[in-house]
């Protein structure tokens, strides 16, 4: 059974945060954030921001140097915070080996679902993401965009609070960004919160509530993009973008 997130708690909460690897690059460094409950939350930088290192620390990937970390109240290294966390990485890692439908099950299992019950979820996502007649095929028998919806569907398995979204839409065509925006912005509207990770600076302009910009693995801004737009004398979040990350000041 999925752990119901204590009423009144950040979504996620993370303070102090620092990872420093073994050859002595500071990926993280002092690193606070908080995004609230039922948020939509945009985390841009360019690669080496240190964005990766965030989210696997969030999920127990990373074993952070310094810092603690809560996502709803929970310390991320408890099961009861990785039961309220989906992720859907950017890297397309799938079992070579199992079938879709039994891909998800297995999944399910992680998180102490029954198997009736991991067999209708697998089956309401597999029709929710159009894989349903893909059910019994193998995930390298998929195009690079079934592929992509079949890792937000796992990550979704279990019923997440929290569903982190590095790069969903890399490299899909059009017509599935704008279906994975769909989706996810109705996995908002009923109460999931949201952190997404993207390049695509139109898609966070587009989607998010709130927007960080991280740059050497500290968050330099954070805001509305409307506010953003504001404080920099910006026309779209491109110039933001520009304007923050290569530290130019506010107008």
């Amino acid at each position: 059974m999925v752990p119901v997130a204590d009423t009144g708690r950040p979504a996620l909460r993370v303070e102090g945060l620092s990872k420093t690897y073994e050859d002595g690059f500071t990926a993280v460094a002092g690193l606070d954030l908080e995004i609230p409950d039922g948020a939509f939350f945009g985390l841009l930088g360019p690669n080496g921001a240190g964005k990766t290192t965030l989210i696997g620390s969030v999920c127990n990937i990373v074993r952070p140097t310094t810092g603690t970390l809560t996502v709803f109240g929970h310390d991320h290294r408890t099961r009861e915070a990785r039961r309220l966390l989906g992720l859907a990485e950017q890297e397309i890692n799938v079992d070579r080996f199992l079938s879709i439908r039994q891909m998800l099950i297995y999944h399910a299992g992680y998180h102490g679902i029954g198997r009736r019950a991991a067999v209708e979820r697998a089956d309401e996502l597999l029709g929710v993401f159009r894989l349903d007649g893909k059910a019994d095929a193998r995930a390298y028998e998929l195009s690079g965009g079934m592929q992509r919806r079949l890792v937000i569907a796992r990550a979704l398995m279990h019923r997440p609070r929290l569903l982190i979204l590095d790069e969903p839409t890399a490299g899909v065509d059009v017509e599935l960004r704008s279906e994975i925006w769909r989706l996810v912005r109705g996995l908002n509207a009923a109460g999931t919160t949201v952190l997404l990770t993207t390049h695509y600076l139109e898609e966070a302009e587009t989607l998010c509530d709130e927007i960080a910009l991280l740059r050497a693995g500290r968050i330099v801004d954070r805001g509305s993009a409307a506010s953003l737009r504001d404080r920099y004398a910006a026309r779209d979040i491109s110039e933001v973008y520009d304007r923050a990350i290569t530290g130019q000041e506010v107008a």
